[in-house]
């Protein structure tokens, strides 16, 4: 049996997801108003008899006062103030919320973070739109469902090089472009940091490679970030250019390389610049094929906040063979690394297979304490390490004065690291994080916006009248080597000004090729909505007489494959009209996208759609 729509539909899920970094959803609707069982609600209130890790070190038994959305006290003598609520924490330990060093934060990546204790994440490629937005929200000390967030906005990347490959328009820096000016932009833009990718893709495969910044670049780059007072981080796929980034004075590396252990020589050269490093072994152990990912979905102390997007993604792997030595690699290179004293921060690439938001911070902390750190050490990566090298004064420690973003787990972390999660309770900004398990949470999809017509390209755009927008997806995501464009153009159906072009290569690398166009009928990408009270899908279209697909991706999961019709694009323009019920297994009153591609054969194509309506 053929597998092309489960290959399809798993990468063009991740493809539409990977394009949605730079919009972020509000937070899904909860049932439940619980907050804790042990409370800790209000203006103030106290935890008692609590053993307290502080960002650096253990206080065996403390009492912490809590005041305002800020830590009033920590001690062991600290008084409690008459009439405030107080949280037993005896066999408890409480910790910072953790920071995760190096996410891509899109969708429900906020809300899913604070879920489980990760009250910030540092995003290494979003939206810059989105500063003003995310800087306010990280300044309040407001209730909130959502983890704060920071992020590098577009990266230095090279023409087609890695982060091109998302359907998403970006900068990038020319093969002679000047990286100094090229970061100048960024930092009007208002990014929190730069970041840097210097990636060929030699360390993933033997023969497909990626354009990417130079050395010089690199170095050119680096200085102006520092110059506009920004960190210079850099994302190097192999030893050779991890040395000549922390050579050139990178103040991280966001990965860990894994083509080979690190050497005495960048062992040193990484002490000597003051680089730090976020290995983020999370999503190498994806490229390894090990099952962590999975066996983190499944721990009981876990499992009943993990939903079926967090469990499918936690259980994928990278295409291809598994890959045991990267992972061997990695772990011995953060071994020798911390070993010198060398800063190492936990960060798990979550947004990529074998990840999730939140949950894997906690098997993150595992592999730091496989790798050699102790739980402590560990816990301080997650915690006052980045708080420290990403300045992030107010939060990181459990102090006076500082944010009250706290986590509060059963049993002692900083003795076994596993223990981070038996979760008890979530604090940020001092207010209780309700955490309702899976099953209590709805399922409450938005009713799709009034009007039938999606698309006519009268106005001389590719641009919708609801939704959120055409985007391109190819099989480049999965491995692939397909490519596709899309742009307005003029002489429409029936005489119409416009109509949208889709047009490209279908290439051979991979066993399911695909290219083409998505459309997503919510406010953000892969948002469902309810189309039930929608009858049938109805578009013109012309093209070079290839067998296409229309699809409709629907749910209560993004991993769900996506229902699929076929039709044929002529040389004339023809109404193409696909009753919904014919998408055998779709739920219209969950609809997330609906996407045209072109598949095998393989060789150019050439589409034109209009008028495109959800009737």
């Amino acid at each position: 049996m053929t597998r092309w729509p489960e290959i399809l539909a798993a990468a063009a899920i991740v493809a539409a997801v990977a394009g949605a970094v730079v919009f972020a959803r509000s937070p899904s609707t909860s049932t439940s108003a619980a907050v804790l069982p042990s409370g800790g609600e209000g203006a103030a209130f106290a935890l008692s008899g609590v053993r307290v890790f502080d960002g650096e070190r253990v206080l065996p038994v403390a009492n912490v006062v809590v005041r305002d959305g800020r830590i009033e006290a920590v001690g062991a003598d600290v008084a409690i103030p008459d009439g405030i609520e107080v949280v037993d924490g005896a066999g408890r330990t409480l910790l910072p919320g953790f920071i995760d060093a190096h996410t891509h934060s899109w969708g429900d990546a906020q809300r899913d973070a604070l879920v489980f204790g990760v009250t910030a994440e540092l995003d290494m490629f979003g939206d810059w739109n989105r500063i003003p937005e995310l800087r306010a929200q990280r300044e309040s000390l407001a209730a909130t469902a959502q983890a704060d967030l920071w992020t590098a906005g577009a990266t230095v990347t090279a023409e087609g090089g890695h982060g091109t490959q998302f359907g998403i328009a970006v900068p990038t820096l020319a093969a002679d472009g000047d990286a100094a000016a090229f970061v100048g932009a960024r930092l009007a833009e208002g990014v929190d940091y730069i970041k840097l990718i210097v990636e060929d893709f030699s360390t993933h495969s033997d023969t497909r490679r990626l354009p990417t910044i130079t050395p010089a670049q690199v170095a050119d780059a680096i200085a102006a970030a520092q110059a506009g007072g920004r960190l210079a981080l850099v994302h190097a796929a192999t030893q050779a250019d991890a040395l000549h980034a922390v050579v050139s004075g990178a103040d991280g590396l966001v990965h860990v390389f894994h083509d080979a252990p690190a050497s005495q020589a960048f062992v040193a050269a990484a002490k000597d610049a003051g680089s730090f490093v976020v290995p983020t072994l999370s999503v190498i152990a994806a490229f390894a094929q090990d099952g962590s990912g999975a066996v983190l979905a499944g721990d009981a102390r876990l499992a009943p906040w993990v939903d079926d997007d967090q469990r499918a993604t936690l259980s994928a792997g990278f295409p291809g063979p598994a890959r045991p030595q990267a992972l061997d690699n990695a772990l011995r290179s953060v071994a020798a690394l911390h070993a010198a004293g060398v800063d190492v921060l936990a960060g798990t690439d979550a947004g990529n297979p074998g990840t999730a938001h939140g949950v894997s911070m906690h098997g993150e902390l595992g592999l730091l304490v496989r790798a050699g750190l102790s739980p402590a050490q560990a816990l301080a990566a997650a915690t006052s390490v980045p708080a420290r090298r990403f300045g992030l004064a107010d939060r990181g420690r459990i102090a006076p004065g500082l944010r009250a973003d706290l986590l509060l787990v059963d049993g002692d972390p900083a003795a076994d690291i596993a223990a981070s999660r038996a979760i008890a309770g979530v604090w940020k900004n001092g207010h209780a994080v309700a955490r309702p398990r899976v099953e209590e949470r709805a399922v409450a999809a938005p009713v799709i916006a009034e009007g039938k017509l999606v698309a006519d390209f009268e106005d001389g755009g590719t641009g919708v009248r609801f939704g959120h927008g055409w985007q391109l997806t190819t099989d480049v995501i999965a491995g692939g080597a397909s490519i596709a464009d899309q742009a307005w153009t003029s002489a429409g159906a029936a005489g119409s000004r416009g109509a949208l072009r889709v047009h490209g290569e279908i290439r051979p690398g991979f066993a399911f090729p695909w290219a083409g166009t998505m459309f997503h009928p919510g406010a953000e990408p892969m948002q469902a909505v309810d189309a039930s009270a929608r009858r049938e899908l109805v578009f013109h279209a012309r093209g070079d007489g290839r067998t296409y697909q229309a699809m409709l991706f629907s749910g209560a999961s993004m991993q769900g494959m996506p229902a699929m019709q076929p039709f044929v694009a002529g040389p004339e323009w023809s109404e193409v009209r696909i009753p919904l019920s014919a998408f055998a297994g779709a739920d219209p009153a969950l609809l997330r996208a609906v996407a045209i591609t072109a598949g095998l054969p393989e060789g150019g194509f050439e589409l034109f759609i209009d008028q495109v309506e959800l009737r």
